[in-house]
């Protein structure tokens, strides 16, 4: 592949991911629960916005859940895909390896969501012990303690925090870890899989 082949695959995956990244925070947040009126959260709507409005009267949403946003999301993932094949000097692969492909790239994004959010948010409460108070990282810290507290709660109950350290955190991100893994794993042995068909 020659260096502007490079430069567009390069281009492509990152406008990509970045508009999939927002769209994903848009149903997560709101399956959070997180804070709509957090300026984070409303630029995640005003972004996200375009798409979804007329791609809501054809799905519909489910028990308060934006489902429109996740199917977004898959849309843009197999779109990105077939872009990024389109360009390459790669054969195209089957139909059915891109459907995989596009799975495991929903959920390596789902996964690196929240661990990067469980980052951010370890990262800035050291800050805070340091006396900061910058308001733009309180809305960071803010919303990614809400994003990630559905999945760190249930580890808080068994691991509860002990002299003011919450140790809960690391097991987190150590699965979130092991599930990002393993999913390379799967998936590479289902597109191997595929191509057998």
């Amino acid at each position: 592949m020659n260096s502007l082949t490079n430069a567009g695959l390069f281009l492509i995956s990152s406008v990509f991911d970045l508009y999939m990244l927002i769209v994903l925070l848009r149903f997560l947040l709101q399956w959070a629960r997180a804070d709509f009126y957090n300026p984070i959260s409303q630029a995640v709507v005003r972004l996200s916005n375009p798409p979804l409005r007329p791609l809501r009267r054809i799905i519909p949403g489910f028990k308060g859940l934006d489902m429109a946003s996740l199917a977004l999301v898959f849309a843009l993932a197999a779109v990105k895909l077939i872009l990024l094949i389109s360009i390459s000097p790669l054969a195209a692969p089957p139909v059915l390896t891109i459907a995989i492909l596009t799975l495991g790239e929903f959920f390596s994004l789902l996964i690196n969501t929240f661990f990067w959010s469980m980052i951010i948010q370890i990262i800035l409460s050291w800050v805070f012990t340091f006396g900061s108070k910058n308001p733009s990282l309180a809305q960071i810290a803010q919303l990614t303690e809400q994003l990630t507290a559905p999945i760190v709660a249930p580890v808080r109950k068994i691991l509860p925090p002990m002299g003011g350290l919450d140790l809960s955190p690391i097991p987190v991100i150590l699965l979130l870890q092991f599930l990002e893994i393993s999913l390379s794993g799967i998936t590479l042995s289902l597109t191997d899989l595929a191509r057998q068909f």
